[in-house]
């Protein structure tokens, strides 16, 4: 009877540790015990490379120019929308990074395009972007997207070919245009351990300007050449202010109350009332 009452009594005790195993498995009930996001801020930087791509008008038969060293750093601010959802934020910072031409030979008629003699050419540029930014997150991994503008500054060109004057090798030519400005935007995906967050960025920049003056060939036949970025980059994030939990704001503000308005801690319908 004893043996009976002990086998009865473990594997009572077996199904409760189950059950609570099973119930602390969960993710949903998990997130929604101890997962709230914060309205947060971060400041980080990245590292990558960028493939570039001119929208010439007439046409000419390119390839993607790669460069490494795109370098930026960044502010990113977290917030709700109307006070309500709280995937919303946006995105400011400085980015170093390359814009050019590759040209490659015409299969039809065996000629390699150029442009004032170069065949290929690297331009240093540098941006300020302010973009939208959405994010949503889970405890250790968000997804990202941002959509915004920029306006930036070609810093020096190197052009490369054999019929490029030497002059103008590593000069701009008076009808070059050396400000610039567009659209600009990408996703992404980061791995969080807080304070620190892991990033990587697709992001893909297009010019609303033109390399140079249309009319500067032809004053009738105007020529055209948009530039068309694409960038990968990694980068490492410091968050500025909590994540999750309560803030040393949202303390400090229930410490006060507990200290000047205890009735209302005491009795919180009161102010309702």
């Amino acid at each position: 009877m004893n043996m009976v009452r002990f086998r009865n009594t473990i594997a009572a005790i077996l199904l409760a540790l189950i059950a609570s195993s099973l119930q602390a498995q969960n993710p949903k009930d998990s997130l929604r015990r101890v997962f709230s996001l914060n309205d947060y801020t971060l400041i980080g930087v990245e590292y990558g490379a960028s493939a570039s791509k001119m929208q010439f008008n007439p046409s000419k038969t390119q390839t993607y120019m790669i460069a490494p060293g795109t370098y930026g750093v960044f502010i990113l601010k977290y917030g709700k929308l109307f006070d309500g959802s709280p995937n919303f934020g946006f995105k400011l910072g400085a980015r170093y990074s390359h814009e050019g031409y590759q040209f490659k030979e015409n299969k039809e008629t065996g000629i390699t395009p150029n442009l004032e003699g170069a065949e290929k050419a690297i331009i240093e540029y540098a941006e300020v972007p302010f973009m939208a930014h959405f994010h949503s997150d889970g405890l250790h991994f968000k997804v990202m997207a941002d959509l915004g503008i920029y306006g930036g500054y070609r810093l020096s060109i190197e052009r490369i070919g054999d019929r490029v004057l030497e002059e103008y090798r590593h000069a701009f030519m008076e009808w070059d245009r050396r400000l610039d400005y567009g659209i600009t935007g990408g996703v992404g995906f980061g791995i969080v351990f807080d304070p620190f967050e892991f990033h990587v960025n697709g992001n893909v920049r297009y010019s609303w300007g033109t390399l140079y003056n249309p009319d500067y060939y032809s004053k009738d036949f105007y020529r055209f050449a948009y530039p068309l970025d694409i960038m990968l980059t990694a980068g490492i994030y410091f968050q500025l202010t909590k994540r999750t939990g309560k803030t040393r704001g949202q303390i400090r503000r229930e410490a006060y109350k507990q200290v000047y308005f205890p009735e209302n801690e005491a009795n919180p319908d009161s102010e309702s009332r």
